[in-house]
């Protein structure tokens, strides 16, 4: 029987299904912490090294099991730290839900130690943010927030008075109108039928079109079947954002990978010529990558109307869930028996895999990260689960990684934020035990949180974390050259030597520096039972370049060798020996 107000706060989440809450303890949760541990059998606490790495927890928790991910700081600092991490749970749209603490509530206001108003501090970042009043009020609070991320997949917030935390309901005058079991903790998810009318106008343009593509992303991540149906009877070919690299298999016959700047040429080629585009469960943020408007005629399905006609205008949108919504249209279009724009789709693929075979199986030194991202995507299971850093990481990860049927893969989306690829593949290896996990990351956003290595360590977990070690920031290094113009300017990194990290937090370390050994070497790192590093040490040199280089950026890199970028003649011979074929 909960008698606190913070036995009441876990009563709820356990009945919301929590099994699972990551943060770190402090003086202003500690009533919510003492809670916890009286149904640590229930609820698991898993205790991090830096809050931000809990909140990205949270966010990976949900990617991967489509749960509610839950994650706790106390006042002041911690909840502060935890901003990072829900950010990118809201701009993602994954249910979390943040629990913090505040200062006694008689003294918030008044200058207080940590005496930081957090529901001030995540009015922006919370959907749903409420501060809890007493002990009467916690159910009710704790019942809205869990099911409003949920329905509306976004981060809900409660902050709690320390001191109100071991209230009990008789010390707390429940409101005359605040009537006892009034009530539920059912959720039931809406999956809506888009509308006859939009339906209609989506299968008149989808029969009248020739040159169609399908943009996939993640709101299409369960509906594989239904997006390889559709592209079959259509003869179209299906590109695909970054969230949703997982929702086609990379060897379906239909796909053409990844689009946008980390992307392929053969689906930016299919993007230019298309005659029409059926944007499933995407709002791709890189406007200039849709076709031009007026180009394509435009079908949009999602499960939220205000992102209708978000990116690109269209002409019907299907507001719903995508896999019944891509079942109706496959129903009711009539077959393309003119397999001719697919055809050409599908020879652009085969031969842009050939150049990315090239690109991993280069044996000079010093080794090309594109090496290591060939040699691990031929070694993952067909259940792994990869968690991708931002970066030049994110480049190797979406074009030398395929996704083969039953994996899953993630990153920070469209928040692109660094470090979430160790804390996304602790979350994974807790909610899927039995499979293989593997966090793909930089040296730069791994150092940012690579304490939480022991967190993995502590707690038994059997991840593998393969850095791409190039000693640079290298995004904004080649972002300064090719994109401004501009010289490289305070991007270069200490070295750290990562393997040692992890044998000092208790882990394994191995590192790669010769191409030769690296498939050897990733074999041992994969077989070996706990949590490994490998640190494999790659050319700083190598250019993450566009799929489709335009003359403004080769001028702008160009310029920006002219003007004193370190290692210019050494960057020159990369760029131009290894890229000629996609500058051609």
């Amino acid at each position: 029987m909960a008698s606190t107000a913070s036995d009441i706060l876990v009563d709820v989440l356990v009945n919301w299904g929590v099994d699972t809450i990551f943060g770190i303890p402090g003086d202003g949760i500690n009533g919510i912490i003492e809670a916890l541990r009286k149904r640590k059998d229930e609820i698991r606490f898993v205790q991090v090294r830096h809050e931000e790495a809990a909140a990205f927890m949270a966010c990976g928790y949900a990617k991967f099991t489509g749960k509610l991910g839950v994650c706790i700081a106390t006042s002041g600092p911690g909840g502060i730290h935890l901003l990072n991490g829900l950010y990118d749970a809201k701009l993602d749209h994954q249910p979390v839900l943040a629990i913090t603490g505040l200062q006694f509530h008689d003294l918030v206001g008044t200058y207080t130690q940590q005496d930081v108003e957090l529901d001030k501090l995540y009015q922006d970042v919370a959907l749903y943010n409420q501060r809890i009043m007493g002990a009467a009020h916690v159910r009710n609070i704790a019942t809205l927030a869990c099911r409003t991320a949920l329905a509306h997949r976004g981060v809900a917030h409660i902050t709690m008075p320390v001191d109100l935390q071991d209230q009990t309901v008789s010390e707390d005058m429940r409101a005359p109108r605040n009537v006892k079991g009034h009530n539920t903790d059912l959720f039931a998810p809406e999956l809506p039928v888009p509308s006859e009318e939009q339906t209609r106008r989506a299968v008149d343009i989808l029969d009248a079109g020739q040159r169609i593509v399908i943009l996939a992303g993640q709101g299409a991540l369960r509906a594989t079947d239904q997006l390889e149906r559709l592209a079959d009877k259509l003869g179209a070919a299906i590109v695909k954002a970054l969230l949703g690299k997982a929702a086609v298999p990379d060897d379906s016959p239909f796909t053409t990978g990844q689009v946008g700047l980390l992307g392929t040429a053969p689906s930016q080629e299919a993007l230019e010529t298309c005659d029409t585009l059926l944007i499933a469960g995407s709002t791709f943020p890189y406007i200039e990558y849709y076709p031009k408007p007026g180009q394509a005629r435009a079908i949009q399905i999602d499960i939220d109307a205000a992102r209708i006609g978000l990116r690109y205008p269209v002409e019907a949108g299907l507001v719903g869930d995508c896999r019944l919504a891509l079942d109706i249209l496959t129903e009711r279009a009539k077959p393309h028996p003119d397999r001719s724009f697919l055809q050409k789709a599908q020879t652009g693929k085969a031969e842009w895999m050939k150049l990315m075979e090239e690109r991993g199986t280069r044996t000079e030194s010093p080794m090309k990260p594109q090496v290591v991202a060939w040699e691990l995507g031929k070694r993952l299971s067909d259940t792994a689960l990869v968690a991708c850093d931002s970066g030049t990481i994110a480049t190797w990860w979406a074009r030398q990684i395929p996704v083969k049927r039953g994996q899953m893969h993630t990153l920070s989306g469209n928040l692109a934020s660094m470090a979430p690829g160790l804390p996304y593949a602790i979350a994974a290896q807790i909610a899927h035990p039995d499979r293989q996990v593997v966090a793909f990351v930089g040296d730069g956003g791994f150092s940012m949180l690579m304490a939480d290595f022991a967190t993995a360590v502590k707690y038994g977990l059997p991840i593998k974390v393969i850095i791409s070690n190039n000693r640079s920031l290298g995004q904004i290094k080649w972002e300064q050259m090719v994109f401004l113009g501009n010289p490289e300017y305070v991007c270069d990194l200490h070295f750290i030597n990562f393997a040692k990290v992890a044998e000092a937090c208790g882990g394994k370390g191995f590192t790669i520096t010769d191409p030769k050994d690296c498939g050897a070497v990733l074999d041992a790192a994969l077989a070996h039972p706990g949590p490994v590093v490998v640190d494999c040490i790659v050319d700083p040199n190598e250019p993450p370049m566009p799929p489709k280089v335009q003359a403004k950026q080769a001028m702008h890199l160009a310029e920006a060798l002219a003007r004193g970028t370190p290692d210019a003649l050494k960057i020159a011979a990369t760029v131009f020996k290894d890229r000629a074929r996609e500058i051609i």
